[in-house]
């Protein structure tokens, strides 16, 4: 048994992420040469990785001819700033879902969007079918109403104005003067409920959640002959939003 046992390594993937560490080294950028010099590259493939990693948005060429870190990368770090959070509260999300027996639901308010974080299911608790994807259907799901009413006046109006409310079941609510009638008054309240408004058989409550200053929800799933359960349901979602909260603000 000898080296060759260990894994297999890419030269090349390696190379690439040895000059990526070396051009975040330069907040002001640096030229290929010193690149190559300080990333222990030939000259010939530093300017081949470099030409790769410009066209592929990770690296950016300023006008002097120096690199920086491109516009992907930060995409990147953002993304796994969020999948680190999300990690965070997924322990919580299962011990929901398995103490109500219900998928649970985290949504947020980003970009003029209600777009869902995380699904915690099981097989004895499947999810909802998403055939219609939450931007839009911010009206007809307990996730979607439940940011929906936390957003300031001018926010919701904007939201609704780039919306179309669609009639996605017979008990989908599509006149906007009925749904911003529902949002001021839920029964549940601060629970909302989502009454087979986004698929028949399903009903869905939820409750607004915070992540520093972004809005979100957090909801359950159930089957519609379990209606009779949802105060039930609202008085452990309360506190397990409280809890995601808190989470979510430590660590932002």
């Amino acid at each position: 048994m000898g080296a060759q046992d260990g894994p297999t390594l890419i030269n090349s993937v390696q190379r690439a992420m040895r000059l990526l560490e070396v051009v975040s080294a330069h907040v002001n950028g640096a030229p290929a040469k010193q690149l190559a010099r300080e990333s222990d590259l030939p000259l010939a493939t530093t300017y081949h990785l470099l030409r790769t990693l410009v066209h592929d948005g990770y690296v950016r060429k300023l006008d002097d001819g120096g690199f920086i870190l491109g516009d992907k990368l930060q995409t990147l770090q953002s993304m796994g700033r969020a999948q680190a959070l999300l990690s965070r509260v997924r322990p919580t999300l299962a011990a929901l879902r398995d103490e109500l027996a219900a998928a649970a639901y985290l949504t947020f308010y980003e970009d003029g969007e209600i777009r869902v974080a995380e699904i915690v299911d099981g097989p004895g608790t499947p999810r909802v079918d998403l055939w219609v994807g939450f931007e839009d259907a911010g009206h007809a799901t307990a996730l979607g109403k439940s940011v929906l009413r936390e957003l300031d006046e001018q926010a919701r109006q904007d939201y609704l104005s780039r919306h179309h409310l669609a009639d996605l079941t017979p008990r989908t609510i599509t006149s906007r003067p009925e749904l911003l009638r529902r949002l001021e008054a839920p029964p549940l309240a601060p629970a909302i409920t989502d009454m087979e408004e986004y698929a028949l058989g399903t009903v869905c409550v939820a409750v607004p959640v915070y992540s520093g200053d972004v809005i979100g929800s957090l909801g359950v799933s159930l089957p519609s002959h379990r209606l009779s359960r949802l105060p039930e349901v609202r008085e452990r979602l309360l506190p397990t939003a409280s809890r995601v909260t808190r989470t979510l603000s430590l660590t932002t």
